[in-house]
């Protein structure tokens, strides 16, 4: 029996195509031959991620292979919050870039940046407060 093989990026012309998702968040990216900028949902990256630490999530793919000036990336991303959308950009620019040059794969391996974080939110269960959080005990 053959396993189904999903397809997590596809090259269209000068364009790259890749998903990445974190918690709730998808980021559908869009990789092309350019000056370096990137735009997330039709803004600018300073403008999305008002935090440091999700801009520097977001360009550390790009930064890793030296590719921060060569490319234009283009992502649109939704569900989740910014931490969540912030590392859903990260993966799917990494899949882009392994898509246009093979041998960044190795590189990007190595950072971590291929892996896609499986960690979820745990479900609430009946009978508690939260996922595992029980009532509070009374006495009286």
């Amino acid at each position: 029996m053959a396993e189904e093989q999903r397809v997590r990026s596809v090259r269209s012309g000068n364009n790259v195509l890749a998903t990445g998702r974190r918690k709730t968040a998808v980021a559908r990216v869009r990789l092309r031959p350019g000056a370096g900028t990137i735009t997330v949902n039709g803004r600018a990256l300073d403008a999305y991620f008002p935090a440091i630490k999700d801009r520097v999530l977001v360009s550390g793919a790009l930064e890793i292979v030296g590719r921060q000036s060569a490319v234009d990336v283009s992502i649109k991303v939704d569900g989740g919050g910014p931490t969540g959308q912030a590392g859903a950009c990260r993966l799917g620019i990494a899949r882009a870039l392994k898509s246009l040059d093979g041998e960044l794969a190795e590189p990007l391996r190595q950072g971590g940046l291929l892996t896609r974080d499986g960690r979820m939110k745990e479900r609430k269960k009946y009978g508690l407060r939260g996922a595992r959080r029980g009532t509070q005990f009374s006495k009286r």
